[in-house]
This record gives structure tokens, C-alpha cells and sequence, in this order.
């Protein structure tokens, strides 16, 4: 199994350890997820909730997972990916990984650590106690030194490759969309109305940095896909040239990003509108055309040992078209919105799961059992698109978001058939979940050089 185009290169010394730091804190980020997310889905499933004393901490526990697996786990693995392909690991590197470790423990007990008050505002739910806002900002701010200091990384000795290049292209410019994001989030502060309501409050502070935190996660996934789509296939996915130009597309609308600050007061029409509007048509610009060639690229491989790795290929690239398309059927406050995103969000993750199982050797870990891999795809991916189908059936049907229990309203057989189907989705997903984090934690555990490293 050979990089045939599209790779980066795995560093040395400091360089690598630093990049393994960053990606153990993202499945640091996956374990805490996991964990709360198994009360949310107890907390959603019909009959069995109604034996549950403590239904009233669904969104608290529904505030802590999002944070740690969109948050914490998204930007973590671009921490990670920054550390790739060039020089580094130097002091500064390793600051800001503390920095957001520190964050992202806080974030995780926050709810025993202070007054628990959760906000189910878009993008980044908050708990208003003083240990959850310090944790925010110290993983932001580590995250933020990252991604400066990932954009200052030499070239590895000997220059890129063509497709080297080109990813490192897209890594970069994932990179300058966080500190776009970030920017756009103290902009926000800064010149924020007085809104007394603490909810719109924070749905409005979030809202233009997290429409474009999307952008960067998007770029990165397309950079998993070619990555993925080279490896063991018979083809590359697109010429490098060609792909930098589709990469370059993808980041472009991100521009406009400081121009509906500079127009707009936040929480104006305008700027809630032209967020939405950003994202609802740019974000998919460069991904379809780029999925297509990875889909394409990776077709006729043969080699068993890529067959984790085209599995989550393609199971990244029809999570994502299906929670795009889900996206066009949005129509009021219901579950089909979760139903949306739920697609966009585990189809990087699955794109992440492949990645990793590469890369694990390469870092010096044990090669990744390929069979219990598979099996762990099929489990997460699968399930997540029955999760998916569940949402958007019970969104169509007129279950809202952001509800538990009895507060869901499913009076009629319907309703309870599709949450249910939602319930067993997210549970089969849950376990294919916890056996990605087993499978690298039994890669980890003990180096092996000499099993592929």
C-alpha cells in the first residue's frame, strides 16, 4: 500500500511527537463526547426515558457533547494536521497544546464545577459557569496559537510534492479559516448589541465565527479525501493543479465573512441572514466536485490492507451528500435541522476515523487490526446514517430539536417509530465509536516499529 499523489509526510522527533499530542487530546476530546452521549440518547428513545429520574440534564449533557465532538474534536484534528508535512515542535507548539488540553479538561467538568445553566445556542452550546467560559477560551486561544504557528512550519528537507503541495494548500488555508473564525468571534463581542435574553445572546456572539468554522472543517475533509482516495488506487483523484484551484474555491467565500461584519451590527437581518446564506451556498462549492474525484480515484483498488481506508472514503462521502441534501428540506425549528448536520459533522469524522488508522504507524504506533476496523466503520458510519434518517423522518413529522422526553411531543406511533429508529441509530453509531477509540488505544499502547511504522 503505497501514496500514490496526495500525502504529507509524517515529521520527526519534536515534530511528530507534538502532532501525536494533538491527536490524542482530539480522541481525549471523542472519549468525553461518548460518554455524555449516551445519556442524550437514553434521554430521546420513547418508553425507555420515561424510567429515567434525571431526563431535566439532557442538554446539559447535550452542551458538553457538542462542544467536545464538533468543537474540541474538529479543531483538535486540524491541530493535528498542521503538524504535518513540515518542521516544527517547537516550544510554542507545545504551549498551545497545553493551553487547549487545560481547556478542553475544563469544558468537560464544567457541570461539576459550577452553576449549571445550558444554552442550546447554535454552534457552540455554553454552560454559564465560570469554569466552562475559561475552558472555552483556553482551548480557543491554544487552538488559535496552533494555527498561527501551523502556517509558520518549514517545508520538509527535499521540498513538496505535487500532491503534497497541494494538501498542505488545503491545510493551510483550513488553518487561516480558524483564525477567521476566531477573529470573527471577538469582532461579535466587541460590537454586540445589548440583548438581554441570555440565550439569543449567545446564539448571536456564535453565530458569525461558527458559520465560518464550517469552511475549515470542510477544507479539511477534502483534504482527507484525497488523501484516502490515493492510497492503494489505481488513478489519482485529480491533478494537483486542479485540485488547489477546487481548495482555493472552497476557501473564497470565507471572504466575505469581514465584509457582513463591516456592513452588519451583529444580530441584524442582514448578518444572520448573510451567514446563513455564506454557508448554505459556498460551503459545498469545492466538495462535490472534489468527493466526485475521490470517489472515483479510489475506484479499482484491490489491496486488502486499503480497505478500511476506502471504506471510510466512502462512507464520508455519502454521509455528506446525504446531510447536504437533507440541508435543502429544512423548514421551521424541528429535528431535521440536527438531522442536517448530524450528516455534515460524522462524515469529517468518518474522513478522520480513515485518516488516523494511516497515520497511526506512521507516528510510530502499531498498524491498526484491519478487520476490526471495517467492522467499526461499518458500525459508526451506519449507524450514524440511521440516526440521520431518523432525524429527518421525525423532522418531517414535526418532532422539534432540542427537546427530551416527554417535552417531544410523540403522541402518535409515527413519531415514535421514527425517533426510535433515531434511538437505535445513534446507539449502534455510540459503538462503533467506542470501537474506534479501543482500536487506537490497543495501537497505541505500545510502539511498534517494527509493525509498520
Amino acid at each position: 500500500m503505497t501514496d500514490q499523489g496526495f500525502f504529507l509526510p509524517v515529521p520527526e522527533g519534536a515534530a511528530r511527537r507534538l502532532a501525536a499530542g494533538w491527536l490524542k487530546l482530539a480522541l481525549f476530546s471523542l472519549v468525553g463526547a461518548g460518554l455524555v452521549v449516551i445519556l442524550i440518547l437514553v434521554a430521546r428513545t420513547p418508553v425507555v426515558h420515561d424510567w429515567l429520574p434525571w431526563t431535566g440534564s439532557f442538554k446539559t449533557a447535550l452542551v458538553i457533547h457538542v462542544d467536545l465532538s464538533v468543537l474540541v474534536w474538529f479543531l483538535s484534528y486540524a491541530g493535528f494536521l498542521a503538524c504535518l508535512g513540515g518542521g516544527g515542535g517547537g516550544g510554542i507548539g507545545f504551549a498551545a497544546l497545553g493551553v487547549a488540553f487545560a481547556g478542553a479538561v475544563l469544558i468537560t467538568f464544567a457541570p461539576f464545577l459550577g452553576a449549571d445553566v445550558p444554552y442550546m445556542n447554535n454552534y457552540v452550546p455554553v454552560l454559564e459557569n465560570g469554569a466552562f467560559f475559561a475552558g472555552l477560551v483556553l482551548f480557543l486561544l491554544g487552538s488559535g496559537v496552533m494555527a498561527g504557528y501551523g502556517l509558520r512550519m518549514r517545508p520538509p528537507e527535499g521540498g513538496w510534492t505535487p500532491g503534497g503541495w497541494a494538501l498542505r494548500f488545503g491545510v493551510a488555508s483550513g488553518l487561516w479559516i480558524v483564525l477567521f473564525s476566531l477573529a470573527s468571534w471577538v469582532w461579535g463581542y466587541l460590537t454586540m448589541p445589548a440583548i438581554g435574553e441570555r440565550l439569543a445572546y449567545y446564539e448571536v456572539l456564535f453565530w458569525g465565527g461558527g458559520h465560518l468554522l464550517q469552511f475549515t472543517h470542510t477544507q479539511l475533509a477534502m483534504v482527507a479525501w484525497l488523501w484516502l482516495a490515493s492510497v492503494g488506487g489505481e488513478r489519482e483523484p485529480l491533478t494537483p493543479r486542479v485540485a488547489v484551484l477546487l481548495l482555493s474555491l472552497g476557501a473564497l467565500p470565507v471572504l466575505a465573512g469581514p465584509v457582513l461584519h463591516w456592513l452588519y451590527r451583529p444580530g441584524d437581518p442582514g448578518f444572520q441572514s448573510g451567514f446563513a446564506e455564506l454557508m448554505k451556498y459556498g460551503g459545498g462549492v469545492a466538495a462535490l466536485p472534489v468527493g466526485l474525484a475521490a470517489w472515483w480515484g479510489a475506484r479499482g483498488a484491490s489491496d486488502t490492507g486499503g480497505r478500511p481506508l476506502r471504506l471510510a472514503l466512502r462512507l464520508s462521502l455519502v454521509l455528506f451528500g446525504v446531510g447536504g441534501g437533507i440541508g435543502f428540506l429544512i423548514q421551521g425549528l424541528n429535528v431535521t435541522i440536527p438531522s442536517h448536520y448530524h450528516g455534515e459533522i460524522v462524515a469529517v469524522t468518518v474522513a478522520y476515523m480513515g485518516l488516523t488508522y494511516l497515520l497511526l504507524p506512521r507516528l510510530g504506533f502499531r498498524v491498526p487490526d484491519g478487520r476490526w476496523a471495517v467492522a467499526q466503520l461499518w458500525a459508526y458510519g451506519g449507524g450514524s446514517l440511521l440516526h440521520v434518517f431518523g432525524l429527518a423522518w421525525s423532522g418531517m413529522l414535526g418532532v422539534q430539536r432540542k427537546t427530551a422526553g416527554a417535552a417531544q411531543g410523540l403522541e402518535t406511533l409515527p413519531k415514535k417509530l421514527a425517533m426510535s429508529l433515531t434511538g437505535i441509530g445513534g446507539g449502534i453509531a455510540v459503538i462503533g465509536g467506542i470501537l474506534f477509540l479501543v482500536i487506537c488505544y490497543r495501537a497505541m499502547r505500545r510502539k511498534g516499529a517494527d509493525e509498520g511504522a
